[in-house]
């Protein structure tokens, strides 16, 4: 399927997206960005920033719709925290997108490996530095939840992806409504902290699905909301069944603030992780 022009990027300069791949080598730092093949990369690197993977490249579950390698990982680094913290003070970031790979592995799911590095960034960086963390489910685990809000994030992440008729097809090995749980016990344990979840759109799902979604997210809460075009990493994955015009992005994120979401980005190109930072501009 051919792309639409407003699918067409330009190109970032090659030389700044080389420095930053050889600074997050150097500390042996993966990115969301590299291994999900984000079509933003020249842009957030050549901007100096990144969304930071931790707990490895390899994931354990097989969503459809993701690059990320897929198998069995590693036993969890535990001097990743520290050398995540460093590169975002080399990078003087004041707004930290941290995320990983989904560990059905490991009893707590990779819990303290969040709540480590998000503790990591607040030392070396203090209080200037906001985190965003973007979590997998736990599984349903409420205690791995809670090691993570202790840890005081200024938003918590976690993407619902698609509308419920589409989970078996795009994510089989999740639940829709364990993942609307997990938003909603954020807001009970921790209400101050900011929630925020993301859909792509462009795999056959209707408006009035995706409506619903954003009405169950504000039933649970929910602050933040992004939505972007789904679009197929390799011939492996899955196709792309429709290109969603910008239009129906516009559309989209005006239900979204009638709904009153504090903060949502709507475009062909948003990702979860996508200029991240520019919601907490629009609120102060």
């Amino acid at each position: 399927m051919k792309l639409p022009s407003w699918l067409t990027k330009r190109v970032s300069s090659f030389e700044v997206i080389e420095e930053m791949e050889h600074l997050l080598h150097s500390f042996s730092v993966h990115t969301v960005c590299q291994e999900a093949r984000c079509p933003n990369i020249g842009e957030c690197f050549s901007q100096r920033t990144a969304a930071f993977m931790i707990l490895g490249d390899v994931c354990t579950r097989n969503c459809y719709f993701c690059a990320v390698k897929k198998g069995k990982p590693l036993f969890p680094d535990m001097e990743e925290p520290e050398r995540i913290a460093q590169v975002v003070a080399k990078l003087d970031l004041r707004y930290v997108v941290i995320t990983s790979v989904t560990r059905d592995d490991l009893p707590d799911g990779g819990a303290r490996q969040f709540a480590g590095t998000i503790t990591a960034i607040k030392k070396l960086c203090g209080e200037k530095t906001f985190v965003e963390v973007l979590i997998p489910d736990f599984c349903g685990s409420l205690s791995s939840l809670q090691e993570v809000l202790q840890a005081k994030p200024l938003v918590l992440n976690h993407n619902l992806e698609t509308v419920p008729a589409l989970y078996t097809e795009v994510r089989p090995e999740a639940d829709y409504q364990r993942s609307l749980q997990l938003l909603k016990e954020c807001k009970r344990i921790y209400p101050k902290i900011y929630t925020k979840s993301g859909l792509m759109v462009g795999l056959g799902e209707k408006k009035d699905e995706v409506v619903q979604v954003m009405q169950d997210l504000r039933n649970v809460d929910c602050d933040i909301l992004t939505i972007g075009q789904y679009l197929r990493p390799s011939p492996e994955h899955l196709e792309v069944k429709e290109f969603i015009p910008p239009a129906t992005f516009e559309w989209y994120e005006k239900v979204a603030y009638s709904l009153r979401f504090l903060y949502v980005a709507s475009s062909p190109f948003v990702r979860s992780s996508y200029m991240a930072k520019n919601w907490l501009k629009s609120l102060t």
